[in-house]
């Protein structure tokens, strides 16, 4: 529960203000932020799990049981600290070490951070995708096996030349890398692909078509490493393994064909669905792992390892791909968080080509997606058009202004104020800047537009962000557009977990490696469904299983929806309760301060933060106050820091004196020391100075005489 405890950490610097970014002050200053933690757990530990028994903890040094404790109470302790933080995520070490091309070269102990590329210790590979979407007509809603074979070769021969020219940490994994040449095909854009050619991405037609996909993908590779082999020779540690990897060979063959008897498996995988797989996938599925085995039992194979599904989450972007890896789109319209700050909008590009899959008419299609996405326009809106604005004094320059800039807003609010418009806009309008600079200002509300008008026409020109709902769309196609997430405010329908760990089973008795993919669950998920996915995973003989419950780190990378101040209105009525109705003043302090904590906690915007810290009042000192006076010596300078104090004993002020120095510096110093007294008046607290400055390195330092607690010092700070 490591982690669990720094997520609270986290929370607790939020609520003091500090930036809610991953990059920010919040989670920079916790530990396990840069790092995946994972739980590797036999197939044992489940054993142990359903007959209710205990489970040894096993000494690292000498093997011996150092304690036995609970099973039920580990799984309990792993399930909930992922639904509170997203970690640990679980690793299946029985069934990775069975699917394991070279036992003899050791066990398979852990993964890279992503989970997709598990093999030897000190051993790595370059990692390339294949965006899918480039081998599907949407006309014809055929996949072009043959122009995918033609990839998978070239890919992999490329993958081969790059263990040559890579560059490598150590020594070590320099020389394992050569002696097992491991690589790391994969693909993108399953999800896309499968919506536009009307498929729901939780079906049994999209996990057939998954796996097999996944099984020419691996099973094509093989068979090329193989034809390498004929030509450059075998990976130097082959001969050695050559029992073991043809075993796994036969056993992705096995899938392929969907026979349900496997070699050396405690958990047989489901392979190929027949029935709902198309016959020319399948059978090329088929031929892909009759030509890697037989070339290899013939060749050997060049490589231990050919093919992961790496997450893409970057280069998805690049790739020009709707969906990243193997997963469904995270939501038909989302708001990327961009390192740095910022966001900018993200539209599935493939909604409109899933229509006419379906046979809606242009209009039709052109009315759903603008439902979704919105028209980014003033022109037509109710309520808030070209028209209603001017008539409210808008300018024609400045309502061209205003429509440029929707494309690519969350909601209308957020061009409507003086930064987007301009102070000259707002005063002309007949506002003084003591209106539009309040926090609680909306230029929209001010100008008379009702709640209910605005959400009409941000419904209008921002888009619902969803397809429920939308005019001429059958209820029977909803399940074509559903995404990982809830999509938008009005969206209802998601992908069951379960949906998301089917489809992974069906691609993985078909990949070297794992998958790397995240299980999205909703916020109101429980503890228990966590243990549900879990065990649900290792049933169906997955390597790996990471999941995220939405909104259980206060700072993601992907959204659905941005915080507004009807967000906050919700959350103050949730910790008010009745008491949210009464008048301001009729609110007791504990309850202000209750429901602004609250709002801190739950909302990922600092602008809120910001505006609070705007409202907070001077401390004034009083007249005659006490303190006392430091003497002190720092590296040979003499020193001297006197303090005021509030009535309460609370530090409110500093002074600093240096009698030998120059002017400039203590001039430096006696500026320093007003900085931090007017902080402490504002309310900033000692610790956030003490931790800022602490070991600031620059002279004078050195050996510090007069003070009975500090003997040396590396400044006077």
């Amino acid at each position: 529960n490591w982690k669990v405890e720094e997520e609270k950490k986290v929370a607790a610097l939020i609520a003091a203000g500090y930036s809610s970014d991953y990059e920010g002050e919040a989670y920079r200053t916790v530990s396990g932020q840069n790092s995946n933690n994972s739980v590797r757990i036999p197939n044992k530990f489940f054993h142990a799990l359903n007959e209710g028994t205990g489970w040894d903890l096993i000494g690292r040094t000498n093997g011996k049981v150092v304690s036995t404790i609970s099973a039920e109470k580990l799984w309990q302790d792993i399930a909930f600290a992922a639904w509170a933080c997203a970690d640990p995520g679980v690793q299946y070490d029985t069934t990775i070490n069975e699917w394991h091309t070279c036992p003899e070269g050791g066990r398979i102990n852990a993964s890279n951070p992503c989970s997709e590329y598990m093999f030897l210790d000190n051993t790595a590979c370059n990692l390339a995708s294949i965006n899918l979407m480039h081998f599907f007509n949407p006309d014809t809603l055929i996949f072009d096996i043959k122009g995918f074979e033609h990839a998978c070769r070239v890919w992999t021969v490329v993958l081969e030349i790059s263990v040559l020219m890579a560059q490598f940490p150590s020594k070590e994994v320099a020389q394992l890398s050569y002696d097992y040449r491991t690589l790391g095909l994969g693909y993108a854009n399953l999800g896309s692909m499968l919506m536009i050619a009307g498929i729901p991405y939780d079906s049994d037609k999209a996990r057939a078509i998954g796996g097999a996909i996944t099984a020419v993908l691996t099973g094509t590779s093989y068979a090329t490493s193989a034809e390498m082999a004929k030509e450059l020779g075998t990976f130097k540690k082959y001969e050695e393994n050559k029992k073991h990897m043809l075993r796994v060979m036969r056993n992705h063959r096995y899938a392929a064909y969907n026979t349900g008897s496997y070699e050396g498996l405690e958990i047989a995988p489901p392979g190929i669905d027949q029935k709902n797989c198309p016959d020319y996938m399948l059978s090329a599925a088929c031929n892909a792992w009759d030509k890697a085995v037989e070339l290899g039992e013939k060749y050997g194979y060049r490589n231990a390892q050919t093919t992961v599904i790496a997450p893409t989450g970057t280069i998805g972007l690049v790739m020009d791909c709707d969906t990243t890896g193997i997963e469904p789109d995270f939501a038909l319209v989302k708001f990327k968080k961009l390192s740095g700050g910022g966001y900018f909008k993200i539209i599935n590009q493939g909604v409109p080509a899933a229509l006419r899959t379906q046979g809606y008419k242009e209009y039709e299609i052109e009315a759903i997606v603008n439902y979704a996405k919105g028209t980014a326009t003033l022109k037509g809106a109710p309520h808030i058009n070209f028209d209603s604005l001017a008539a409210k004094g808008f300018t024609q320059d400045e309502l061209e202004k205003i429509d440029k800039s929707l494309l690519a807003t969350f909601e209308i609010g957020f061009v409507f104020n003086h930064w987007a418009l301009g102070e000259e806009c707002l005063q002309r309008l007949g506002f003084k800047a003591e209106q539009y600079n309040s926090p609680d200002f909306n230029l929209l509300r001010a100008l008379g537009f009702s709640r209910q008008q605005i959400t009409e026409a941000n419904e209008m020109i921002c888009g619902t962000m969803t397809i429920e709902g939308a005019p001429y769309l059958k209820e029977e196609h909803y399940p074509i557009f559903d995404c990982a997430n809830k999509c938008g405010a009005k969206g209802q329908r998601y992908i069951h977990a379960h949906g998301h760990i089917k489809m992974m089973a069906a691609a993985q008795p078909f990949l070297s490696g794992a998958i790397s993919k995240t299980i999205n669950l909703p916020n109101e998920a429980t503890v228990e469904e966590i243990k549900d996915c879990y065990e649900l995973s290792w049933k169906l003989a997955l390597k790996a299983n990471a999941l995220y419950r939405d909104g259980c780190k206060l700072s993601q990378p992907l959204s659905t929806k941005s915080d507004t101040k009807e967000d906050k209105i919700e959350t103050v009525e949730e910790v008010l309760g009745e008491a949210a109705n009464v008048r301001l003043s009729d609110l007791t302090p504990e309850q202000v301060l209750e429901a602004a904590r609250a709002i801190l906690e739950r909302s990922t915007d600092t602008t809120f933060k910001r505006q609070l810290s705007s409202v907070v009042e001077r401390k004034v000192l009083p007249g005659k106050r006490r303190g006392f006076t430091q003497k002190a010596s720092v590296g040979g300078q003499a020193i001297f820091v006197r303090t005021g104090e509030y009535e309460d004993g609370t530090l409110g002020e500093i002074f600093v004196d240096m009698h030998k120095e120059g002017a400039t510096f203590r001039s430096l110093m006696n500026c320093f020391a007003i900085a931090v007294s007017v902080g402490l008046q504002y309310g900033v607290p000692l610790e956030e100075y003490v931790e800022k400055f602490t070991f600031t390195r620059f002279e004078p330092a050195g050996m510090v005489v007069g003070h009975a607690n500090i003997k040396s010092a590396t400044s006077i700070i």
